[in-house]
């Protein structure tokens, strides 16, 4: 597997551990932690996850903003593919995001799911490698899809348009073991369509006041679909955002999601990060970014609970 492109920064953070850290075992700093943290991310052979039996094709949808899916769709398909597994990412939102942060085109005129969801050009077709790693895809969004709700309505089983790119045979040109489809801030046609591709929904929670506000409407929404598009269909996967240990309030929220959705909850929590916040002004996931950082660790276990998770039910 081919290697991610990392700051050199994380290298010299192991240099300066293993110079901070004697080997009579005494002096432990801070720096070595961190540079243990690094290491991993340096070393990705060392990480490798099982592969699911089946494709595993996620939506990652909440209609509220702002509580980090399009983050956490990008740094968990990153924190897949460097630990060995092939992934693509479509973005379907319209202000294209995740194509941003996987470093890949998405200018008007680039192929994109636009042209997907019009039957023009296949997944393969529309599909780029990220900069972030040779086994991470992505199929861009451009801002035509900010038009293409309208356009979907006249056409014939709108609601499936993006099943039926996935189940053709170009996608097996890609052939990857995860999907995941990041979908835009509402309930429009475009997540009906990621709904109804999908085999699994994975919602991001963040940590703050009112963080449930707006969810029951999500789950009706995820109900009807699956009672009249897509009986598979089903809420897998809660992730909890932006947990801030500091405030009482981060905590009540986390109790009180764990308390509703139980084991669907993920055990790993993802920080409130600057260092998560500044990655996708620099075009890059966190774990490009700042391999060495909390949130960059945080999704990387989040990413291997979710692979290790799928085992489990499998065998279950």
């Amino acid at each position: 597997m081919g290697s991610m492109r990392f700051p050199s920064g994380a290298e010299e953070r192991v240099q300066q551990a293993n110079e901070a850290f004697p080997a009579d075992g005494v002096g432990w700093t801070p720096i070595m932690e961190e540079a243990q943290r690094a290491t991993r991310v340096l070393h990705p052979e060392t990480m490798q996850l099982p592969r699911p039996d089946r494709r595993r094709i996620l939506t990652v949808a909440n209609q509220k903003g702002g509580v980090g899916k399009t983050t956490s769709t990008v740094n968990l398909a990153a924190g897949l593919a460097v630990q060995g597994l092939k992934v693509l990412v479509i973005d379907l939102d319209p202000q294209g995001n995740a194509s941003t942060a996987l470093g890949v085109d998405h200018r008007s005129g680039v192929p994109s799911v636009y042209e997907v969801l019009l039957g023009e050009i296949s997944i393969a077709d529309a599909a780029a490698v990220s900069t972030e790693s040779p086994n991470l895809y992505c199929v861009p969004a451009t801002l035509d899809l900010a038009g293409s709700e309208i356009e979907l309505v006249s056409m014939v089983a709108r609601e499936g348009r993006l099943k039926e790119a996935l189940k053709s045979d170009a996608i097996e040109q890609i052939a990857p073991d995860y999907v995941f489809i990041d979908c835009p801030p509402s309930l429009g046609l475009l997540t009906v369509n990621a709904m109804v591709a999908a085999h699994e929904v994975l919602i991001p929670i963040q940590c703050e006041y009112y963080a449930l506000e707006g969810l029951g409407q999500l789950l009706r929404n995820i109900e009807l679909v699956q009672a009249h598009l897509n009986p598979a269909l089903w809420v897998s996967t809660i992730l909890l955002t932006m947990y801030d240990g500091r405030t009482k309030l981060a905590d009540q929220v986390t109790n009180e999601v764990r308390g509703h959705f139980g084991e669907l909850t993920l055990r790993t929590v993802i920080p409130r990060s600057v260092k998560i916040s500044e990655a996708p002004g620099f075009g890059k996931t966190v774990l490009n970014y700042d391999p060495g950082s909390r949130g960059s660790m945080s999704y990387l276990d989040a990413a291997k609970e979710i692979a290790e998770r799928g085992v489990e039910r499998k065998t279950a």
